[in-house]
């Protein structure tokens, strides 16, 4: 396709198309959850539904990405910038296999029911206590909340969210089955600004990613809980904490309690970011010893838990800036140093250069000192749930940073404000390129080694509710 120069107007247009209406433009199914809508697909391995949509912005649940509409195009449908631009402002539609829907009637809304109660709780109580090693007193207080009960159909584990009113608005089960697959699922028409929680006086909030999770650290750390506020969000999701937060105005302090995993690593940086667009800025993590609160109540309970998981691309990324090593900047040589690293696929020498480049244009005079700063700010601002386009994409994004740095690179005089320009586009090269580089390190094959056993010892003492 040939290089078409978009206006930066363009581009904006562009990406604040409202992915909503544009996708049933293009045929493709989605249903209301709450205030937002999920796109529900298909493909060789079946059905799926973890992306959900607001306006032009778009979240991949299960993969941990997301963005808005022009990012949304090129990681769904594989298609460059360019074409993406141009289907978002409607200078081209590729039509689908299918034809589109007529614009019709408003989505059926599903009421939504509670599960039918069952007369007693005994297998609730009993999963809940000898499996999972949860406080007798803990279950029942939320039972005597009615936000706990037993189902009578399938006798699963209920925990409902209520609204300010005291009214149910959501529900989840989780199967307290001990033999075959256990499962959790959230009950059709439920409202995600709701979620299983209790609200206490204090000014903090406790975030957790499951029910059995927040009861877990509840047990672990009794004193003073119910001062406290906690909410689970039923894997990652946002709503229920941005509604909490916006229903009671006492709450200023967010503890992310999310797992020591990939996902909850992931998670951290997505939240933080969400709630400071929101104007929560006291955000803390507070990290599990094991992969989650129940593994580490499993372990203080002599059962060996589940070991925390290291999110490998985030430890990789950290590693290979910590190795990038100072190359005095050549002002009259960056172009063909770029170029040729470039080409060459040397990433690694491709993001020194950029990043001596950036230190010179922003203080010549303290080029190695400034250098420092920038690869420690690399480290700090890395956030894998923004690194997670497949390879072939971070190639592309890579290959347009390079052009545009080219380009600017051309100019034989700059004005201060020029220099910084040049100093960021050269810094935001430097990031891709160890993006691309860690991409293709975790693609390598490794040897299979054999880890030694974790020892399930009790846990080190996180925080106490204060």
């Amino acid at each position: 396709m040939p290089y078409i120069p978009f206006t930066d107007e363009q581009k904006i247009l562009a990406n604040s198309v409202d992915l909503e209406e544009f996708l049933r433009m293009r045929g493709e199914k989605l249903e209301r959850v709450g205030r937002e809508h999920k796109l529900i697909y298909y493909d060789s391995s079946g059905k799926h539904d973890s992306i959900t949509l607001r306006g032009s912005t778009w979240f991949d649940h299960k993969n941990q990405v997301g963005g808005g509409a022009i990012k949304f195009m090129q990681e769904f449908y594989g298609m460059d910038f360019q074409t993406a631009v141009q289907e978002l402002l409607g200078q081209r539609v590729t039509p689908l296999s299918h034809s589109p829907p007529k614009v019709s009637a408003k989505e059926e809304k599903k009421e939504f029911r509670l599960p039918e109660t069952n007369t007693n709780m005994h297998r609730v109580y009993a999963y809940l206590i000898k499996q999972r090693f949860i406080s007798p007193d803990i279950i029942s207080h939320f039972a005597k909340q009615h936000t706990l009960y037993e189902d009578k159909e399938h006798h699963n584990a209920v925990f409902v969210g209520i609204d300010e009113n005291g009214v149910p608005r959501q529900a989840s089960k989780r199967s307290t089955n001990s033999y075959g697959n256990s499962f959790r699922i959230t009950c059709q028409g439920s409202d995600t600004r709701y979620s299983f929680a209790h609200f206490g006086e204090s000014k903090r909030l406790y975030v957790f990613e499951a029910p059995i999770d927040m009861m877990s650290f509840l047990t672990l750390y009794p004193k003073d809980w119910q001062k406290h506020s906690c909410i689970a969000m039923n894997g990652v999701y946002e709503n229920a904490v941005l509604a909490a937060l916006k229903n009671h105005s006492n709450l200023s302090e967010v503890i992310l309690c999310v797992d020591n995993d990939e996902g909850g690593i992931e998670a951290v940086d997505r939240l933080k970011d969400i709630l400071s667009e929101n104007g929560y800025t006291d955000v803390k993590r507070l990290a599990p010893k094991f992969k989650d609160w129940n593994e580490v109540l499993k372990a203080k309970n002599g059962v060996k838990a589940l070991p925390a998981v290291p999110h490998k691309r985030k430890e990789e990324y950290l590693k290979e800036v910590s190795e990038l090593g100072y190359l005095k900047c050549r002002p009259d040589k960056l172009t063909s140093q770029i170029y040729a690293t470039f080409k060459n696929g040397q990433y690694k020498y491709l993001a020194e250069y950029a990043l001596a480049g950036s230190a010179f244009f922003i203080d010549k005079s303290c080029e190695k000192d400034m250098f420092a700063k920038l690869r420690a700010k690399l480290k700090a601002e890395y956030k894998p749930y923004t690194d997670k386009g497949k390879i072939t994409a971070k190639q592309r994004n890579l290959q347009e940073c390079v052009t545009a740095v080219m380009k600017d690179l051309r100019q034989t005089a700059r004005t201060r404000e020029q220099c910084i320009n040049t100093a960021k586009l050269l810094y935001q090269l430097a990031d891709r390129a160890v993006s691309l580089a860690v991409e293709e390190t975790l693609s390598e094959p490794v040897a299979e080694h054999i880890e030694s056993e974790d020892s399930g010892s009790d846990p080190e003492p996180c925080m106490e509710f204060v």
